[in-house]
């Protein structure tokens, strides 16, 4: 996609020369109001424009977009007004963030605009018209050029312009990471497997100066990488394990990323249901939010060093593919009785959060897309997330202050005696469905090393939207949790 072009505005936006101007509306006990922001426009209405809108059915709530032609009034043709939902604490980030967006997409073929959402966050005014202008069109015939060329941002009161220039750069940067992650995922299968991951991937890292170690099928057999071998090899586009290495300046912590790269997923030997497949597209969201997080760190140059392991393959059914009853040896030496191939992810995990250890990180941040049970305990946006509990609460914090949004979820110990198996060190699933994404969380916590505080996002739900839009996220590929994952980095490098 070609994204607008942001900058400061340097006019007052009620004087601008635009097509389009984005102001902010919210919903109060007392009706509709307009956010700060939108006092100048208001004025040129004669101080009716609370009025005009309600009269057009305006009300303030979340995604609601209502325009009005300013016949005049102001040298744009159009006012956009974007809902911003509740408001009676203050406006937050988030809700910023979605009416960005939500203009963003509605804006159409209008080619330059200015907003005033700018002047309540800016950083998140930002994030929220990049990620809503976003669209994923490579493989449309017929696809229109984008329309949205620029968007002026009204600055906020306080802050000088560098300052101001400063938060456009690094939240471009982050939005710019997030629609990464949202090309790899919404990439079909047939273009992204795991070779043609790994070169992406790696081609990504090199232009930011990242070290990068692919490891092809030989390879991996030479170092005993079990798990990811047993998942790839029913496909004849063999598994890969790509690690980046980023060292920042005066790096204080040590941080291992690992992200899960089943470019697709039929299941193996015990199928998926052939309803919804097309969907298993997204089984890499794990990997290309990994992928996408250390592009960004090497960007905004964070002092931490940063290592991701990142296992990719596609599980299919073959001649060759791994069977339910099979032991494989995972990487480090523990055993594994396959009772369900479709359990899969957990097993190329395995491996690669061993491998992490083997780095002594401070921390381990594992992200992928893992299970089923997952949606069905917490719905499409809300991930579930485990691990020591003291990180784990500090993860889930941050992508709930970030808006990705997410759960602190126990491990409960009465669960682990059901991954026991009578041939193996441990069963991939349990011989039951409850407690689905908590055991798939107790089998990663077996491969951890000792010591390592870490946390597992599970987005099986939230990396991918099947609905219709809302907010900044199209359909298709969501980009989550990029935007955690970079506050936490900004958060340990700044608390240790």
């Amino acid at each position: 996609m070609t994204a607008p072009k942001l900058a400061l505005a340097t006019t007052p936006v009620a004087e601008a020369s635009v097509d389009a101007i984005v102001i902010g509306t919210v919903h109060t006990g007392a009706g509709l109001a307009l956010a700060p922001g939108g006092e100048q426009v208001d004025a040129a209405f004669g101080g009716k424009l609370v009025e005009v809108l309600g009269a057009l059915g305006a009300t303030g709530k979340a995604d609601e977009i209502v325009k009005l032609p300013t016949l005049g009034a102001l040298k744009a043709a159009v006012v956009v007004a974007a809902g911003l939902g509740k408001a009676d604490d203050g406006v937050t980030a988030e809700q910023v963030r979605r009416a960005s967006g939500a203009a963003a997409r509605a804006l159409g073929k209008t080619k330059h605009a200015a907003t005033t959402l700018s002047s309540v966050d800016l950083q998140a005014a930002v994030e929220g018209t990049l990620l809503g202008a976003y669209s994923f069109t490579g493989y449309k015939s017929d696809a229109p050029a984008p329309e949205l060329a620029k968007v002026d941002l009204a600055a906020p009161d306080e802050g000088t312009g560098k300052e101001h220039r400063a938060t456009i750069k690094a939240a471009t940067a982050i939005a710019e990471a997030v629609t990464t992650a949202r090309d790899f995922v919404n990439t079909p299968p047939n273009d992204l497997y795991p070779a043609s991951f790994a070169e992406k991937a790696a081609a990504l890292a090199k232009a930011v100066g990242v070290e990068v170690e692919v490891l092809d099928e030989k390879a991996l057999r030479k170092a005993g990488f079990g798990g990811v071998l047993g998942v790839g090899g029913g496909s004849v586009r063999q598994p890969r394990l790509v690690r980046m290495s980023y060292q920042g300046p005066k790096a204080r912590k040590k941080i291992a990323l690992v992200g899960k790269g089943i470019t697709f997923d039929t299941g193996g030997i015990s199928i998926k249901p052939a309803a919804n497949m097309e969907q298993m597209t997204s089984d890499m969201s794990g990997a290309a939010a990994v992928v996408a997080s250390v592009v960004l760190a090497a960007k905004l140059k964070y002092p931490l060093e940063i290592i991701a392991t990142v296992p990719m393959a596609e599980n299919m059914p073959s001649g060759a593919a791994y069977r339910p009853g099979d032991v494989l040896t995972m990487y480090g030496g523990k055993t594994v009785e396959v009772l369900n191939t479709d359990a899969e992810g957990r097993l190329i995990l395995a491996d690669a959060i061993v491998r992490a250890c083997e780095d002594a990180p401070d921390y381990l941040v594992e992200i992928s897309t893992l299970t089923g049970a997952q949606v069905v305990a917490l719905g499409n946006r809300t991930s579930g997330i485990m691990g020591s509990d003291e990180f784990r609460d500090r993860v889930a914090g941050i992508a709930q202050a970030t808006g990705e949004g997410g759960w602190a979820m126990p491990l409960p110990e009465e669960l682990r005696a059901d991954l026991d198996s009578r041939l193996a060190d441990l069963s991939n699933v349990t011989g039951h469905r409850w407690g689905g994404m908590l055991a798939a969380g107790l089998f990663l916590r077996e491969f951890v090393a000792e010591g390592v505080p870490w946390a597992h996002l599970d987005i099986a739900g939230p990396s991918f939207n099947t609905g219709a839009p809302w907010g900044y996220t199209g359909k298709g590929g969501t980009g989550l949790p990029v935007r955690t994952v970079a506050a936490l980095l900004a958060d340990i490098a700044a608390n240790g």
